[in-house]
């Protein structure tokens, strides 16, 4: 199922009244108080996340999944979900492949069809953490630090093969998140687990094409629960640099133990030069990969101030690759990506908005009042105007959800379909 610019332009036609007297209200006090509107809106509508093929369908926990009927069943779906979102949003233009879940069978076919809808191939994703069919090796007890060097050979080949595969997409870069870890004191010996760990990300790394980059994740617990072999962000950052110069951390908002400060982690690694990539979710008690900014906004402004200043003030830092990570129950996937990417947005502007040079006084002059005012006056600026004016300036829907179920999206794949697909991979 594909949309038309018509249909979008069609469905704007209700809404472009209010959003022309909302956004020029907006930019009339933006402007006043020294903003260049154009370019904030220039820069969100330039501004790309990537879309994980896994995120199409319906998630589920470990006691059940529910489908929501017309999930995507082949990559070619998945694709074609993309373009909805990336028609109505202008914001999802690239797709973030888990391997092996989502192996083209046909990588031309695939490539022309993400051509047409404007859609990049963004990190390649691998799988140590399951057994595959006909898999030799298991990963029961770890993948990249297993005590087993078979496994450990096995893990490195499949990562090696993610990248050839990616390599003919036209990805460039691999992510690599491990379950590696313990559930009982005294399972592993943890010097020896991460010394293993790091032996086998060197042998990845070297496995690189020259323009790609390594993207190591971390994450405290589960699903093991003792220890986790990359655990936080210094492991990963030291062996990122155990790896080389195109090796760099991965940060996952879900991936801390609960109050951590992910902006002073986010600032520090873009001022080391070493944040490569950042996966967007939220929650209220731990990896609960729930629809961005819906339990924590204000944490994802702070964390995109620093983002935005990291990306004006520390250019030995990569461009960074942006990701959706999160997977649901009881929301239609679409929707829910929808409504995670406008929450990246409306983060992103906010944060745009942060008067730096006035901040930066402020701090140097120990005025921590004004340094609260200045942030929170930008978090309280109601920018979704602006956000909408970027959709407008590229063929996008001015209210994305509005117009997708105005345009009776579901319901299309759902008849196009059936009710009992499921998606790869879940």
């Amino acid at each position: 199922m594909r949309l038309t610019q018509q249909q979008i332009e069609d469905a704007n036609k209700s809404e472009l009244a209010t959003h022309n007297n909302s956004y020029n209200f907006l930019a009339d006090i933006l402007t006043k108080q020294g903003k260049d509107v154009a370019t904030i809106v220039s820069k969100l509508s330039n501004f790309q996340v990537a879309v994980p093929s896994w995120a199409l369908g319906a998630g589920g926990t470990r006691f059940g999944r529910f489908s929501f009927y017309g999930e995507p069943s082949t990559l070619a779906q998945k694709i074609d979900d993309i373009g909805i979102l990336h028609q109505l949003t202008q914001t999802a233009g690239a797709v973030s492949l888990h391997i092996p879940w989502d192996i083209p069978s046909d990588y031309a076919a695939i490539k022309e069809q993400a051509d047409t809808l404007n859609i990049k191939f963004d990190a390649v994703n691998s799988n140590t953490f399951q057994d595959q069919k006909n898999a030799k090796e298991s990963y029961k007890y770890g993948s990249l630090s297993n005590t087993s060097k078979a496994v450990r050979e096995q893990a490195i080949a499949h990562n090696l093969e993610v990248i050839n595969i990616g390599n003919k997409l036209g990805s460039k870069s691999l992510t690599v998140w491990l379950a590696d870890g313990s559930c009982f004191p005294g399972q592993n010996n943890f010097q020896t687990a991460l010394q293993h760990t790091q032996n086998s990300l060197q042998d990845i790394y070297h496995g690189l094409p020259d323009d790609w980059k390594l993207l190591i994740e971390y994450k405290p617990y589960e699903p093991n629960f003792y220890s986790t072999v990359i655990q936080d962000w210094g492991t990963s950052f030291m062996l990122a640099n155990e790896c080389g110069e195109k090796a760099f951390s991965l940060v996952d908002l879900g991936h801390h133990l609960p109050n951590s400060n992910i902006e002073q982690i986010v600032s520090i690694l873009m001022l080391k030069g070493k944040l490569g990539g950042f996966h967007f979710n939220d929650s209220k008690y731990g990896d609960d990969d729930v629809t961005v900014g819906s339990i924590k906004p204000y944490a994802l402004f702070l964390i995109f101030n620093e983002l935005v200043y990291g990306m004006e003030n520390n250019p030995q830092n990569p461009d960074l690759a942006w990701m959706i990570d999160a997977s649901h129950n009881v929301k239609d996937p679409l929707e829910d990506l929808i409504q995670s990417l406008e929450a990246i947005q409306e983060a992103y502007a906010k944060a745009l908005l942060v008067d730096q040079k006035a901040l930066k006084n402020a701090q140097l002059e120990n005025d921590v009042v004004k340094c609260q005012e200045i942030l929170q006056g930008a978090f309280r600026t109601d920018v979704r105007p602006l956000l909408s004016s970027a959709r407008l300036k590229t063929g996008g829907a001015i209210n994305p959800i509005l117009s997708y179920r105005s345009l009776k999206v579901r319901e299309g794949l759902i008849k196009e379909r059936g009710k009992n697909t499921i998606a790869t991979g879940l």
